[in-house]
């Protein structure tokens, strides 16, 4: 690799992004063009709409990335995109424009695990973090506990067997009428309320095992909702959120203490959407630095979807010879490992 630029391109949901990256940590642009508001009134992302958003927005989001970047396509080493998961139809807009681009300029296609990127944008925020280390990945699909032994490998330790956390935080929203999306308006409003008032369910909390499932606490929540508009009891929203996202807190960090002591490293980090939460963040900071055990996570704007994380993913990919080729297809159901 002559330079070590990496094209990142991310379209996997309801963000158009494209970013340069130069040998896997340094950010010379980041562009996220959002469709967060054209989805708001529908509570939720529709496919189809986020399908020709990103059509229309990916042209100039590439322009914008690369002249931000001050350079041409011709200075690339390589262009890493996003194939999975996520949804079919902005994941073949960006995998297309990817292809393109490749075949121009004859330079590297790094097909790229859309969560695994979530992994990686820890070390563009923490530029001298390295292995060994536990990552937790929350996401709006995806919940997982994974060990580094060293960057570029992982071991799957656990992960969700049914719902992911984030989901359950949007349905929670949803039902509640809180708006979309779900995580940050719940994050904002437990403050107000008392994590101790409802006494919902830790899931696999007892059980010796990594693995998480929160489909029983989602149900947890939406009966107790049902109950109480049966009674024509008022339901307290702030206490009601904030007693679900205790219990999710919980559970969380219960799976990563177990993790550090049976690993025994000293560096947990956070990725994916759910990392932003403020409650999540403090619990696990102040439990392990009781083990002396530092915590790393991204700021806010890496913490959703970006491609910057995508193009650092790519620099590793393309340092231990891993290539994709033109038929690469779109992967929805994409997991990590």
């Amino acid at each position: 690799m002559e330079n070590g630029l990496i094209l990142g391109i991310e379209s996997s949901c309801d963000e158009t992004s494209a970013a340069v990256v130069k040998e896997g940590r340094e950010v010379l642009s980041n562009v996220v063009a959002s469709q967060v508001d054209w989805h708001r009134k529908f509570g939720g992302v529709v496919p189809e709409i986020a399908s020709r958003k990103h059509v229309e927005l990916i042209n100039p989001v590439l322009e914008q990335a690369l002249k931000e970047a001050e350079v041409s396509f011709e200075d690339l080493s390589a262009v890493a995109v996003t194939y999975g998961p996520g949804l079919v139809g902005g994941l073949l807009v960006g995998i297309a424009a990817a292809k393109s681009i490749a075949y121009a300029q004859q330079i590297p296609l790094l097909p790229i695990n859309h969560i695994e990127g979530h992994i990686y944008s820890n070390f563009i925020a923490h530029k001298d973090l390295e292995a060994p280390l536990v990552c937790l990945t929350v996401s709006g699909g995806h919940t997982d506990l994974l060990y580094f032994k060293e960057l570029g490998t992982y071991q799957i330790l656990g992960r969700t067997r049914d719902d992911a956390a984030g989901e359950a935080f949007d349905k929670v929203a949803k039902v509640l009428e809180l708006g979309y999306p779900g995580g940050p308006i719940i994050d904002s409003l437990v403050g107000e309320g008392d994590p101790t008032a409802i006494d919902f369910p830790r899931p696999l909390l007892t059980e010796d095992t990594y693995d998480f499932s929160f489909s029983g606490l989602k149900t947890a929540v939406l009966n107790y909702i049902n109950n109480q508009q049966q009674r024509g009891e008022e339901i307290n929203k702030a206490d009601l959120a904030a007693s679900f996202q205790q219990a999710v807190v919980d559970v969380l960090t219960a799976r990563v203490i177990k993790a550090v002591k049976e690993k025994k490293v000293g560096k947990v980090i956070l990725a994916g959407g759910v990392a932003s939460n403020s409650q999540l963040k403090a619990e696990l900071e102040a439990k392990l630095a009781g083990l002396d055990v530092g915590l790393y996570y991204p700021p806010p704007k890496l913490c959703t979807d970006n491609a910057a994380m995508i193009a650092s993913v790519g620099y590793y990919h393309y340092q231990q010879g891993i290539r994709g080729d033109y038929d690469l297809n779109a992967e929805p159901n994409l997991r990590l490992g």
